[in-house]
């Protein structure tokens, strides 16, 4: 956690592809009074930015190297293959790495797949980046694999891209230093999991926060003004949330995706391994 004890703030780093707008509008309706601040990190340098505490916790790929970091797998990403559009490939729904045995594929030096083993021909040279790599594509030097997000993030006219069925695919986790678990890690925990508002694992919510998701002692009204006497008859009735809707303050948010590993004995990885 940033920031003082009166104006606490939660800096989240990510890096490329990964898009945490969902949860950051989750954070944003259950805890205004605590500002999130997005950081994009290069995929190398998200670990140390961590560890330097520029960050409270980072969306990035895994492996996390070292056992100081704790990891919670959230989703495995779609892994394709970058092509120009008049590629051969865009023939078919879905490519195999066998089919690359004749092209040339490029392999940036943040390149974000764990190959045993390049497929196809290497290139003279490493490009830089996979940016560097999607523009020695279209200039048809030859061919990129990762991870779908990457292709989405850099898309081009000019290129396409289709599913490589056998390829290594990358998997997103949050990460966050492990002695540095505080409460807001525990209640962005929370919110990637899925958790309801006021769930009894998560941290407990400021009181101006719980009147509005309708907390308990609160009476839900809009406002948040004192609730109103049951009327003669119904001293056993409970109040519903703002609005009058029945079950408002319960609503939940997604879940994190799949490989979303438990919280509890075993649940939590340290390292992403």
């Amino acid at each position: 956690m940033t920031g003082s004890q009166d104006s606490p703030t939660f800096r989240l780093a990510y890096v490329p592809g990964v898009t945490p707008d969902k949860w950051v509008r989750i954070w944003n309706e259950r805890l205004p009074e605590v500002p999130l601040t997005l950081l994009s990190v290069p995929p190398h340098e998200a670990p140390g930015v961590l560890r330097a505490g520029g960050a409270d916790a980072a969306l990035l790929r895994l492996p996390v190297d070292g056992t100081d970091l704790s990891a919670i797998p959230l989703y495995t990403e779609t892994t394709v293959v970058i092509v120009p559009k008049d590629h051969l490939l865009t023939a078919v729904d879905e490519a195999a790495v066998a089919d690359l045995a004749d092209e040339i594929v490029l392999h940036p030096l943040d390149d974000a797949l764990g190959w045993e083993r390049l497929p196809g021909r290497p290139a003279l040279e490493r490009p830089a980046t996979t940016a560097d790599a999607v523009e020695l594509v279209a200039a048809g030097i030859g061919v990129l694999v990762v991870p779908q997000s990457l292709a989405r993030l850099h898309h081009r006219k000019d290129l396409t891209y289709r599913p490589l069925t056998d390829a290594p695919q990358s998997r997103v986790a949050l990460s966050w230093p492990e002695e540095r678990t505080t409460e807001l890690v525990e209640h962005f925990i929370g919110v990637v999991r899925g958790r309801t508002p006021n769930s009894t694992r998560g941290p407990q919510l400021p009181a101006a926060q719980e009147r509005r998701t309708g907390g308990a002692g609160t009476a839900g009204r809009k406002g948040g003004g004192a609730p109103r006497k049951a009327a003669a008859g119904q001293s056993g009735r409970k109040t519903v949330g703002q609005g009058g809707k029945k079950g408002a303050g319960k609503n939940t948010a997604k879940g994190a995706g799949k490989g979303g590993a438990q919280r509890g004995t075993g649940g939590r990885r340290r390292g992403g391994r």
